[in-house]
């Protein structure tokens, strides 16, 4: 499939009905992921965004991890929902986890201290961009995307279950998988009101 880049900007939506039953490869997952970490910029060039790809039984598990991490804070009445949700996300075909190495970012604060409260803020903004780059990159290869953040409620298991480095912080988890649901139309604010030109 090939989408130029404004038809994939587009065309990005957070999906939530997705499905195991996809025509790209691993390998091509794997290409796009690599593709993104390599070239996606970062602060004083730190290239401080670690990824993690879960596919098949590992991509099973992280949910499994989500849903019994979920089945102790929701009360039981109301888990249901809570459980058809995380199953939505595990009916997908992978997982990417976004990590940020804070070992790093620490580094970077003691070599630059005059900047060292921007160093966090300027990683986070670096990841946004990779989780950009990727979700865009899995539209364009056909596949439905959505962002999640349940990282505190699951990084002390995700990193035991794949000994994970301590010094990664979990910031967020991307489901996807075959489109099997369109997303609602998206509502746009006026662009005056959002961008100012001046020339």
């Amino acid at each position: 499939m090939t989408k130029d880049f404004y038809t994939a900007t587009e065309e990005r939506r957070s999906i939530y009905g997705i499905s195991k039953e996809v025509v790209v490869t691993d390998e091509k997952i794997k290409e796009v992921i690599e593709h993104a970490v390599k070239y996606t910029p970062s602060s004083f060039n730190s290239q401080s965004t670690r990824v993690v790809l879960l596919l098949g039984k590992h991509h099973d598990k992280l949910w499994d991890i989500a849903k019994e991490a979920l089945r102790k804070i929701v009360p039981a009445d109301q888990f249901s929902a809570t459980e058809d949700k995380i199953n939505s996300f595990k009916s997908g075909y992978g997982t990417v986890l976004f990590f940020e190495d804070s070992a790093i970012i620490q580094g970077l604060q003691e070599q630059f201290s005059l900047y060292k409260d921007n160093f966090p803020v300027w990683a986070q903004q670096s990841s946004g961009m990779h989780q950009y780059a990727i979700w865009t990159s899995l539209e364009i290869e056909g596949l439905g995307a959505s962002l999640q953040h349940y990282n505190e409620l699951i990084e002390a298991d995700v990193k035991n279950e794949w000994k994970i480095p301590n010094n990664w912080k979990l910031i967020a988890q991307m489901p996807f998988g075959n489109p099997t649901a369109k997303p609602d139309e998206k509502q746009f604010s006026p662009l005056e009101e959002r961008i100012k030109i001046f020339k």
